[in-house]
Order: C-alpha cells, then structure tokens, then sequence
C-alpha cells in the first residue's frame, strides 16, 4: 500500500550543523497489517513516520501510496491525501484544552463539510465505542490519561481513514493503559485498519498484535522481523 524508495532527509542542509536524519530507506508497508518502527532516539523512526504521513517531504527519494508517486505533489493535494487517508495520534495527544471530547474529536471533520448532526453522531459513536459514552461533554483536560489517549484515537478515526499512524502511543502510560491501548489496536486491525507506529515499548513491539517490527538505528534500517 505504501512504499518507500531511497529517501533521505536532512535538516539544516547546507548549514555547518546540518544532519541527515534518514538515509537511504526504502520499505514497504502492508495494508491491513500492524507494523511497528523501533529504535532508539535518533533512529530516525519519527521522521520516517512525518515523511509517509504527509506531514513532510524527503530531501530525496520517493514515496509512493497505492503506487502513485506523491513526493513531490503540492502541499494542497498532500493536505487532501492526509485527511482523507491517514489519522494521526501523536505521542502528547495534541487534544484541544478547553473543549470536550466530543468536540475535539469532530475538529478534523470539519473542512470536509458534509452535516454536522451527522458528525456529531459519528464521533459520539466513535467515543461510546472506545467506552467514553459518558464523557462526551467533558473537558479533555478532566480525563485521565489513558482517556484522553482513546479522544485521540476517536479524533484520528472520524474521518474513517485507511491508515492510523502513532507515534509512541504508549510513552506516558502505564501497563495497565497500554494493555488497552494494545486491545484498541488489535479490534482496528480486525476491521481492515492499515497501522504504522513507533515505538521504544516492548510490550508494543513484542505484542502479536503487531504483525512486523522494522528496527532502524542512525537513519538506516537494520533489521526487519
């Protein structure tokens, strides 16, 4: 479904501190599978991550999605590919202080337009699904951690993307949390979710819930398994 070619990325190019933080990946990613980036701080495994997201351009190579090139599509095709195809939890959260959890998980939707009765409905259902039915109306930051973690699961599905990328979803929780993060995972992969994340955490890397572990160190794979 989505595939890399020999892509690099620099930072600060040119500069005296310039840094290349991938070199040189080229990788598939299977749909409908779990797979999970591994490495140590540096690895690269996060810019990676950016790069098949949409949320930033290689210095080279080449990214293709459902083998059509969009590497060097304009930023107004990326933006269109990244709500419509991928949903995003990111490792603080990035949750709206302030609003509900109802709220924050329909903010996504809302440059598609479509009806917001309709909306409302479907990120309700979504939260209910993930056992927030009750908090709807609260303020994400009442909820406990491993709850505002599921918002954002809730707010990175509203849009009914194909691909769930996250990384280190599991950072800031305890076993008891990411063992639930760990079950949310494997009922998406059960419906067809295609699933990229990053993670330092063995019991994420070594769950079975993950279907292949793609171990990277100094911007280079160094093992697949």
């Amino acid at each position: 479904m989505i595939e890399v070619s020999e892509v690099r990325k620099a930072f600060n190019q040119g500069r005296h501190n310039e840094y290349w933080a991938l070199k040189g990946i080229s990788l598939a990613i299977e749909a409908k599978k779990v797979t999970a980036l591994c490495g140590p701080s540096g690895s690269g495994k996060t810019t990676l991550l950016t790069i098949i997201g949409c949320l930033a351009r290689p210095t080279s190579g080449r990214v293709r999605l459902k083998e059509r090139d969009i590497s060097g599509l304009p930023e107004r095709f990326l933006t269109g590919i990244r709500r419509s195809t991928f949903g995003f939890v990111f490792q603080q959260f990035n949750l709206i202080k302030g609003l509900s959890a109802l709220d924050n998980v329909m903010l996504p939707a809302y440059p598609l337009g479509g009806d917001w009765r309709a909306l409302r409905a479907r990120a309700g259902s979504l939260l209910n699904s993930l056992g927030l039915g009750h908090r709807l109306e609260a303020r994400v930051e009442w909820l406990s951690g491993g709850e505002q973690q599921r918002v954002a699961i809730a707010r990175a599905l509203v849009n009914d993307p194909e691909v769930l990328i996250a990384d280190e979803p599991t950072a800031n929780l305890d076993t008891a949390l990411s063992k639930e993060f760990l079950a949310i995972l494997e009922t998406l992969a059960g419906q067809g979710k295609t699933v990229l994340l990053t993670s330092h955490d063995s019991l994420v890397i070594e769950s079975s819930v993950v279907n292949r572990v793609i171990e990277m160190r100094d911007g280079q794979i160094v093992g697949v398994r």
